[in-house]
């Protein structure tokens, strides 16, 4: 971890916004030359390091310069001032189809693709099977790239970089592109590209694969760097700053939403114990319940809730549409029981956070991050080093 593979130093990149686009001589001898324009400033002196073997996150709202700064780093675009010093063998994965030529076949492609990324046409041909079978696109390989889909975009390009040995990967946001199955496949050659030892920089808004992938990250706002270091932390600290109109109560919660509909508490209970805690065991069956409370009736409310360890993991995240249960209408105070029954989880601390929503999905009545903390302890059976037992039944013959 000691090596260096990617350096960049004091990077500052402006690109003109003109006000008055001239479209003919005529109209540029009208204006004397002048052509009006405004400096904005996409990077703004960002400065950070990234070792060999790190997953290097990066992270912020659209517009705070992370695909400008990805491209600075793969070559595409010159900085302003600064410097950017690659030390390993990159591949750079940032839009796309960048480098296809949609008039050749997919085969084709390949090829050229791979030479720009730095590979001679043996290694190509040598390779060639492999990245095929990766990309899924054996039936049509030789079919003109302008008649893929964006998926089928996305497949053979990310097929063809990772196939070029890279010691450094960068990647942009393209891969949510995917199908469910190409993410899967994605997310394994990532695991082992980390086991391996190589470097990924890696841009997304999936923040739960920000903590749960990278070592270090950054936060982008504006074109200047707002953190730096532990992904959870920044996460968090970038969570609540995008909640949007929040307000922080005194336990810690922060929620937003258009309020008609809140959850006021949320309560858990062990067995039959009457009394709620906010501890139990491995394998207690327990009852999880959301009080809640109406200024107004609401008509068909979906209440949610989300299990997250203390690392950010998502472990579920389950609703009441998902099993039907869609009152007509609510109003009032009242609350919601869900019971689980010999509950996996594994030792460690867990946040909840809850949501009420429309039955779309798409209004949300009330958001509560953080509504409840609770722990789990030693249990049967006795496992650790993950999030929820599976209750394996152990043979040796």
């Amino acid at each position: 971890m000691s090596d260096i593979a990617l350096e960049v130093s004091h990077l500052t990149k402006n690109f003109r916004l003109h006000s008055e686009k001239t479209n003919s001589i005529k109209q540029l001898i009208a204006a004397r030359g002048r052509n009006r324009f405004a400096e904005f400033t996409a990077l703004d002196d960002v400065s950070f390091t990234v070792h060999e073997g790190e997953v290097f996150g990066v992270i912020g709202q659209n517009g705070s310069g992370k695909s400008t700064l990805l491209k600075c780093m793969a070559g595409i675009l010159q900085p302003n001032s600064g410097w950017v010093k690659v030390h390993k063998r990159m591949s750079a994965l940032l839009e796309l189809g960048a480098g296809f030529h949609p008039e050749l076949s997919g085969r084709d492609n390949i090829f050229l693709n791979a030479a720009i990324l730095g590979m001679g046409r043996r290694e190509i041909a040598a390779r060639f099977d492999e990245i095929v079978e990766f990309s899924g696109l054996e039936s049509f390989i030789d079919a003109p790239v302008k008649t893929y889909s964006s998926g089928m975009y996305v497949r053979l390009a990310f097929a063809v970089a990772i196939n070029v040995d890279p010691r450094l990967l960068i990647v942009d946001e393209i891969l949510a592109v995917g199908d469910v199955t190409f993410q899967q496949r994605c997310l394994e050659k990532f695991v082992e590209f980390r086991n391996d030892g190589r470097t990924i920089v890696l841009v997304t808004h999936d923040l739960g694969s920000v903590k749960n992938m990278c070592d270090r990250a950054i936060w982008l706002t504006h074109g200047k760097i707002t953190g730096e270091g532990d992904p959870s932390d920044l996460v968090e600290a970038y969570t609540e700053m995008m909640l949007g109109n929040r307000n922080r109560d005194v336990d810690g919660r922060v929620r937003r939403g258009s309020g008609e509909l809140q959850i006021s508490s949320v309560e858990l209970f062990v067995g039959d114990n009457p009394e709620p805690v906010k501890r139990f065991r491995t394998s207690d069956s327990i009852r999880l319940r959301l009080n809640y409370q109406a200024t107004k009736p609401v008509p068909k409310p979906i209440f949610g809730f989300e299990i997250q360890s203390l690392g950010g993991a998502t472990v579920t995240a389950p609703c009441t549409r998902d099993v039907g249960l869609i009152p007509e209408m609510v109003s009032g105070e009242g609350h919601i029981d869900i019971e689980m029954d010999s509950v996996g989880l594994l030792p460690g601390t867990y946040d909840i956070h809850t949501t009420v929503t429309d039955f779309n999905r798409q209004h949300e009545y009330d958001n509560v991050h953080l509504a409840l903390r609770f722990d789990v302890m030693s249990g049967k059976p006795y496992e650790t080093g993950a999030l929820v037992t599976m209750r394996p039944q152990w043979t040796i013959s």
